[in-house]
């Protein structure tokens, strides 16, 4: 068992005064998960002169961080709910949590680093009971092994921002520790999706994304499933194993526009089929995947490259269990591929408006980090994939060289999977994903059989 004993705790302030006021959250902030999501970057003992006098390393974090949030000062704010389930940002510079921990464990411990309950105590731990007005936004933990190794860990609220704003920040935080200047500013006007201001039209498009996903044939609630115990695994994929899923996706493609399915639709269409499998699903089952679908690129015009904030919009692509295990994996993909193509920026618009027409947005998060089973459930008989491929995750250096691993932090809702880069070869995958205890073997027997059947 790893026991790590806490050293310090900082709390780390704008190095410089910043704008103070409210900040008008967007609709996107206002819905999904609204709490922290963390990763873990693990590094392999740095040079001497990071070690001599001891306290260098915590003290550059400390030095560099405060200058970020400088720019970054939403980061270092407070939320704060406001009715109808909206929270709107108090831009009050309290800070941010730094923490600064050391262990007798040593790095080789972890075994291949799969996600596994000995990782709570490398991450900070967010205690939701507290109002959240006094929740720190973003939560730091350096921890120092036996072995000289250390692991950094940033578990940061989802409420204020998405994958694209949190490596953003990260990075150039990374940057003024190495002694770099400041790359590119975030861009903090959020006035295309501020929830605070009328919709602008009544919506156009049917929004069921933001019904309540699928039960199982025969319940009319998801109470029982949330209650069982689930499982995580990290599956490898080499490239050769991904060409091979996407090969077959492709055979006899479904979708006649002549442009192939891409790595996402392939491997996510290939995680649902075998999903359906291993949950032994009757054939008229209905099941729903959710998409994260960044909307940066798909408005008119584009938001900025470093839009600060949510910007991603989850939809949904939905078929019946019996059609996406019987049919060829094109099929599944092509139903993802569908949902994706909706996103257009007549779509986005529609969406926000369609938010902003609701009093009350709280069925609309997940809030069971908060001690709620209300919001959306996408466990059995349903899945949420997201991806981690285009977000510049890896060779985060701090001066100390970068990670030799990076890994998302627990996971442990049914259904959330994860499609991260491969470590070491490249184009190889890994999909890290939670089911069910009762289903994981299956699971993994189908998603293995399966590409080479």
């Amino acid at each position: 068992m790893v026991v790590v004993s806490l050293k310090g705790s900082y709390m780390v302030k704008p190095a410089e005064p910043t704008w103070n006021g409210t900040l008008l959250l967007s609709e996107w902030d206002q819905i999904g998960t609204i709490t922290h999501v963390p990763t873990i970057y693990f590094y392999k003992s740095p040079p001497q002169e990071w070690l001599t006098p001891p306290d260098t390393i915590i003290k550059t974090l400390i030095d560099s961080l405060s200058r970020a949030l400088v720019h970054f000062y939403p980061i270092a704010g407070r939320l704060r709910w406001i009715g109808g389930g909206r929270l709107e940002l108090d831009c009050n510079a309290m800070g941010v949590q730094l923490m600064e921990a050391e262990s007798e464990a040593k790095l080789s411990d972890f075994g291949d680093f799969t996600p596994s309950p000995e990782f709570q105590y490398l991450i900070p731990d967010v205690d939701y009971k507290v109002p959240i007005s006094e929740l720190s936004l973003l939560l730091v933990q350096l921890t120092k092994f036996s072995c000289g190794g250390i692991s950094l860990s940033l578990t940061i609220s989802h409420a204020v921002v998405d994958g694209q704003t949190a490596i953003h920040f990260i990075s150039e935080w990374a940057k003024l520790a190495r002694g770099e200047p400041l790359g590119v500013p975030p861009c903090l006007d959020n006035k295309a999706f501020r929830a605070g201001e009328p919709p602008r039209a009544t919506p156009r498009f049917d929004h069921s994304q933001f019904d309540h996903p699928p039960f199982l044939v025969g319940q009319t609630s998801n109470v029982e499933e949330r209650k069982k115990k689930t499982t995580i695994a990290m599956l490898k994929m080499t490239k050769d194993q991904v060409d091979k899923v996407k090969k077959k996706a492709n055979e006899g493609q479904i979708i006649g526009s002549g442009h192939a399915y891409t790595r996402y639709e392939a491997i996510t269409g290939h995680i649902w089929r075998s999903a359906c499998k291993a949950r032994q699903h009757r054939f008229d089952q209905p099941t729903a995947l959710g998409v994260c679908v960044d909307s940066r690129t798909r408005m008119q015009p584009p938001l900025p490259p470093k839009y600060f904030g949510n910007a991603i919009l989850d939809v949904i692509a939905t078929g019946h269990s019996g059609e996406i295990v019987s049919r060829p994996l094109g099929y599944a993909s092509s139903r993802i591929r569908e949902a994706i193509e909706t996103v257009t920026d007549e779509y986005v618009n529609s969406a926000i408006d369609f938010l902003k027409n609701q009093p009350d947005l709280t069925k609309f998060q997940d809030l069971h980090a908060l001690g709620s089973d209300k919001g959306p459930f996408y466990g059995n008989p349903n899945l949420g994939v997201s991806s981690w491929l285009t977000l510049p995750m890896f060779g985060l250096d701090f001066g100390w060289g970068k990670e030799f691993y990076m890994t998302p932090g627990t996971h442990d809702f049914d259904g959330d999977c994860l499609i991260l880069p491969g470590h070491g070869e490249e184009g190889s995958l890994v999909v890290a994903v939670c089911l069910q205890e009762v289903h994981m073997e299956a699971f993994k027997k189908f998603f293995y059989e399966d590409i080479i059947i």
